[in-house]
């Protein structure tokens, strides 16, 4: 993202290429789905379902099964070394990350492009629920600073299923010009692959 300043928004602006993604038979969807499902988010045919059709006209929604504890897959997001190996997708890489995962805690975050390019992001936690849920947004830059334009809230979840974890990651936007912007931008294939990154790193862990 070019969008120098701001929390997670320039997470987003570099993703553009995908992996291999939905496995099933993408024909009973629409034109808006099968792109969702063509992406690198790897999800069953229910989870695109109620993903096209059930979620708010703001939001965005990631969601997959990854074959590791939602213990390990919550430290990816709340240790500063870990959060720098999965963050962005090569490229791409972390210049450095610092972050206090408690409500009011400060996220900052500084992203770097292939030429060196730094983008700083900085938001706050909202809710922190260990093991369980994280919500976090670039509304405001401290507590409880208001950014100059707030873009989205992030909302974390891991929900044990199957011996490994259901994550799920919603981005639900002020508005849904803003929505459809972050989509355009890249969000499906660029947290599914950054998802992949985190799956892979947890599982060493």
């Amino acid at each position: 993202m070019a969008m120098k300043g701001r929390f997670i928004p320039a997470f987003f602006a570099f993703f553009g290429s995908s992996n291999a993604g939905f496995r099933e038979n993408s024909d009973f969807l629409d034109a808006p789905c099968r792109e969702v499902a063509s992406s690198s988010v790897l999800c069953t045919k229910s989870d695109i379902i109620w993903r096209c059709t059930m979620a708010e006209p703001r939001e965005l929604t990631l969601t997959r099964f990854i074959d590791v504890p939602r213990e390990k897959l919550y430290r990816c997001w709340t240790e500063d070394d870990l959060l720098k190996q999965w963050f962005v997708p090569a490229p791409w890489t972390i210049a450095s990350a610092r972050v206090d995962v408690r409500p009011g805690g400060i996220s900052h975050i500084v992203m770097a492009d292939p030429e060196g390019n730094e983008y700083p992001n900085q938001g706050i936690y909202l809710e922190v629920v260990p093991n369980e849920k994280i919500v976090f947004t670039d509304a405001y830059t401290d507590a409880w600073t208001p950014s100059e334009k707030p873009f989205f809230t992030g909302i974390i979840t891991f929900a044990d299923e199957a011996g490994g974890t259901r994550y799920t990651a919603v981005a639900r936007h002020w508005t849904e010009a803003d929505k459809k912007s972050h989509e355009e931008m890249g969000f499906h294939e660029g947290w599914g692959k950054a998802a992949d990154q985190m799956a892979a790193l947890a599982a060493t862990l």
